[in-house]
């Protein structure tokens, strides 16, 4: 999963070179250089790819932090939706 969330980033960002350099720890928003519209447009391709729904009332920016943060708050949400 950390790996499609870096090709949603360098797809949105149009910048292949994302693909070797972003990690698990790298930030979405300060190393992946998403600007508020990406980010945006980030979230709607996560809900897509995914086919879930981010709970905007419980979302905490903090996870955006890091990939890693923000892959197993997805994984979490998968996984309920799927129970």
């Amino acid at each position: 999963m950390h790996n499609k969330i870096i090709e949603i980033i360098a797809e949105i960002k149009e910048n292949q070179s994302l693909l070797t350099s972003l990690t698990e720890k790298s930030s979405i928003v300060m190393e992946g250089g998403l600007s508020s519209l990406e980010l945006l447009t980030f979230i709607f391709k996560i809900e897509e790819e995914f086919d879930i729904e981010l709970p905007f009332e419980s979302f905490d920016y903090d996870l955006l932090h890091s990939i890693d943060g923000f892959t197993k708050f997805i994984e979490n949400i998968v996984a309920k939706e799927s129970a």
